[in-house]
């Protein structure tokens, strides 16, 4: 029994790398599009190295009139994409915010315990 290869777009495998850089998990990703990791993988280290350059080097050379195709974005539509990714990017900023501002805390908690039992307790000071 034979299985056809999924062929993907240049611009959805870029997506699927950006979704990555910007934290999205791989085994997330792998279960939501039904992807092996290892590709995964694959196109996050070709989009690192290259950008979108890096997917035109590897699969099947594209038809004259796909490529016209996927040339001629809708304005819009980049706009829309470019959006997507500035809210995914605040929104792992805004994670990573978050966890700092909880390990900052839980520093200043440790060092006020040490200093009540006894313990020797840095000099520094962590502001949050």
């Amino acid at each position: 029994m034979s299985t056809k290869a999924r062929v993907f777009s240049v611009e959805f495998r870029a997506e699927v790398a950006r979704r990555i850089l910007d934290g999205e998990s791989i085994a997330a990703l792998h279960h939501e599009l039904g992807i092996k990791k290892s590709v995964l993988y694959r196109w996050r280290e070709a989009y690192q190295k290259e950008g979108i350059r890096g997917f035109h080097a590897t699969g099947r050379p594209l038809g004259s009139r796909t490529m016209a195709r996927r040339v001629s974005s809708n304005p819009e539509q980049v706009a829309q994409r470019k959006i997507a990714e500035l809210e995914r990017k605040v929104g792992q900023q805004t994670l990573d915010l978050d966890f700092l501002r909880k390990a900052f805390k839980r520093v200043r908690e440790s060092r006020q315990k040490n200093i009540v039992t006894g313990g020797t307790a840095s000099t520094e000071r962590f502001e949050a």
